[in-house]
């Protein structure tokens, strides 16, 4: 490999804006991008607390850490200690409504308050940092590029959006490697605090249209972001993504795809359980790297993986034998529960375009069973904005049961539920129910596999759904 790695020399040191605070607070410390920062901060020895709406296991588990969390938005229930001006820094996700009581007691009180991906973007931005974004794909990839290396001579930080299951976290820390792997979220234009040595497209397809309006911003944002890498830097784009890359000449381009590309995957075999592909590259080939998480949509992201960790200098047999072991991240294609009789699988897909990969990638696998999908919506800008193509994603399997919308950060909008979606879904075994009722439906039930799918909470219901089908 001719590749050039030249290191930051002080990527191991937070910029001292961070650095000097010795108290941390997180405004919705108990989502997935914000608890890999808490976790940060614990292990650099700060006092770490926070608010978030609801206890979840991501937040007890940060509580078991150190972190002093709680679940009523009250300027009250906030520990004295993190009220000292001089020594407190606030962090936000922009999931979070600018009325939170607490956003705006900081806000008005002259803290300094900075949004997660700015606070993202100042640890990383003395180190060589791989950049994963795309609306769909970047966990999965992020989180195989940094098992990769952590098995490789390479090693690396991890800033990840998913628990990556090897390591049962969703934070990785490297007291030698110059490398961080992040997650770069597109949310809010979020990855435009970045500074990308190698960055990563996976796709572009539309989606956040709340905050771009249309899918010329969307892609626009993507551009900005190619504007951002480091002039030695790398980009790897998947090939026929409609983004024009704004990035400096001196930056090296390459593309992927399944089959074609600057990487690509060639003698691709899938059945009993197992799959294997040859991996090409500029020099040349990797023959017979089977997947750990053996399922077709993967072979495209280790595609992608496998080009970011050999430009980062992991050598042929540290990415063969990586990829094997690699166990995927939670709820990304998460195998819950398997026996002769029924197959659990868990996925975060909530895209259609993502639906559609993550159906079509079982029904490959399983292709002699019936696949039953249950479907949370998440967002009613979401579903308002794209329910044909959710109806069309969804006709895929043989049956679905599709639940109310999850709303996360939003109101609710007139006009817009689950209906929306389910009057157009064209295949005949389809219900539409409450999560309340799910149990009781799925009794009546014998599925061969079933998939629950959505970025919600229906990851809440998996615990009563195993335990159906153990009893039986």
């Amino acid at each position: 490999m001719t590749t050039s790695n030249t290191l930051a020399s002080q990527s191991n040191h937070a910029l001292p804006v961070i650095d000097s605070f010795a108290h941390i607070y997180f405004i919705g410390i108990g989502g997935i991008g914000m608890s890999n920062l808490a976790r940060y901060f614990l292990a650099k020895k700060k006092i770490v607390g926070g608010y978030d709406r609801t206890s979840t296991k991501l937040s007890k588990d940060l509580e078991e850490e150190g972190a002093i969390i709680h679940y009523e938005d009250n300027v009250q229930r906030i520990s004295p200690q993190f009220l000292n001006i001089l020594t407190t820094l606030v962090v936000y996700t922009p999931a979070v409504p600018t009325t939170n009581s607490e956003f705006v007691y900081f806000n008005q009180k002259g803290f300094t308050v900075m949004k997660r991906a700015q606070v993202l973007g100042e640890i990383t931005k003395l180190s060589n940092a791989i950049c994963c974004a795309g609306t769909h794909g970047k966990t999965t990839v992020s989180s195989m590029i940094a098992y990769i290396l952590r098995q490789s001579e390479v090693d690396c930080s991890a800033f990840l959006g998913g628990i990556l299951k090897n390591y049962k976290s969703n934070l990785l820390l490297s007291k030698e490697s110059e490398i961080t792997v992040i997650e770069a979220d597109e949310y809010d234009r979020s990855f435009h605090w970045l500074h990308p040595w190698i960055a990563i497209i996976t796709s572009a397809n539309p989606d956040h249209l709340d905050i771009y309006q249309n899918a010329a911003k969307y892609r626009e944002s993507f551009e900005k972001f190619t504007e951002l890498i480091r002039e030695d830097g790398y980009l790897i784009m998947k090939k026929d993504i409609p983004v024009i890359p704004q990035c400096h000449s001196s930056v090296k381009q390459y593309s992927y795809s399944l089959t074609e590309g600057d990487f690509h995957a060639d003698n691709v075999r899938i059945g009993n359980g197992t799959l294997l592909f040859d991996f090409i590259y500029p020099e040349g080939k990797i023959k017979n790297i089977e997947l750990g998480v053996p399922i077709l949509i993967n072979v495209e992201n280790a595609v992608v993986a496998s080009a970011a960790a050999w430009l980062s200098g992991a050598r042929a047999h540290e990415i063969k034998s990586a990829l094997l072991g690699y166990m995927g991240a939670k709820r990304r294609f998460d195998v819950r529960y398997k026996s002769d009789n029924v197959v659990l699988i868990d996925d975060y897909a909530h895209h259609p375009d993502e639906l559609a990969a993550s159906i079509y990638s079982i029904k490959k696998l399983y292709d002699n069973k019936k696949i039953t999908g249950i479907f949370q919506p998440h967002l009613y800008s979401r579903t308002r904005d794209f329910a044909n193509e959710f109806a069309k994603s969804l006709s895929l399997l043989d049956e679905l049961i599709l639940l109310d919308i999850y709303p996360a950060r939003e109101e609710p909008i007139e006009g817009v539920s689950s209906q929306l979606i389910f009057d157009k879904v064209s295949i005949k075994n389809k219900i539409l129910c409450t999560k309340n009722e799910l149990i009781g439906i799925l009794k009546d039930k014998k599925p061969e596999v079933l998939v629950t799918l959505g970025a919600g909470d229906i990851e809440t219901l998996l615990p009563d759904i195993e335990d159906l089908y153990r009893e039986k």
